[in-house]
């Protein structure tokens, strides 16, 4: 797992668009498509703002979620709303081409089959992302596959549905399609992740996020996260491991 450290979270997010600019354009010249899966966040709306301006092969893109709140449509606390206001504003991305979570529907356990269902008409099966984004939280959870939960052990679905966590219920992909993905990129910002991404570094199991596969994942912390100096790097992150 290697890790870049930059100034802030502003850094963070413009460096992430590129990547994910980069990653979009390579994978629709070897495969044709680019399928890549989005957490929520402050800092990853930033990105996605960031990358709305960057070289992407818009045509070819499917965006789809790696969690979801269930909540009504248009809820401030759902990924979706602002998942559409970053990219349908900004970028030249049809709404189609967001595959939403079906969180509203009445019955979550066939509405969490059905959005499996869709990854593997878009991403073969099973299915396999180019790349996710994830996020990590203070607790060492990421996606909404958080500490104590039973989704932690599921091994038999692409997506699945938490307990009540911080009041809701999540919709969240699950360890096998996530380990499964082409490249992880993780957004780490905030001094509250300091411990969090040292656990992740040291490859901390008993964290969800330490259960997540290692060798395509690139980490962008910015230095309140880790603010352990490194030696400079010559991309333009203050350091590197």
């Amino acid at each position: 797992m290697k890790i870049e450290i930059f100034p802030d979270a502003n850094a963070v997010a413009r460096k992430a668009a590129e990547i994910i600019a980069t990653e979009s354009r390579a994978a629709v010249k070897a495969r044709g498509r680019f399928i890549v899966a989005v957490s929520g966040g402050h800092t990853p709306w930033q990105m996605l703002l960031a990358l709305a301006e960057e070289e992407v092969p818009w045509k070819d893109v499917h965006v789809v979620q790696v969690d979801e709140r269930v909540a009504p449509a248009g809820d401030p606390d759902r990924n979706l709303t602002h998942l559409r206001e970053s990219l349908l504003q900004h970028a030249p991305l049809r709404s189609e081409q967001i595959h939403a979570m079906p969180v509203e529907s009445p019955d979550l356990d066939a509405a969490a089959k059905r959005y499996a269902e869709t990854l593997q008409k878009i991403a073969g099966s099973p299915p396999v992302l180019d790349l996710v984004h994830l996020g990590l939280g203070p607790d060492g959870h990421t996606a909404s596959l958080v500490p104590g939960d039973p989704v932690l052990d599921v091994t038999d679905a692409d997506v699945a549905l938490t307990g009540v966590y911080q009041q809701k219920r999540r919709m969240t992909l699950t360890y096998p399609i996530l380990n499964r993905a082409r490249r992880i990129l993780w957004l780490v910002t905030g001094k509250d992740k300091v411990t969090a991404l040292a656990r992740l570094h040291e490859g901390d199991v008993s964290i969800p996020a330490g259960r997540i596969q290692r060798d395509q994942a690139l980490v962008l912390a910015d230095r309140a996260a880790a603010p352990i100096q490194k030696k400079l790097h010559r991309g333009g992150a203050e350091g590197t491991e």
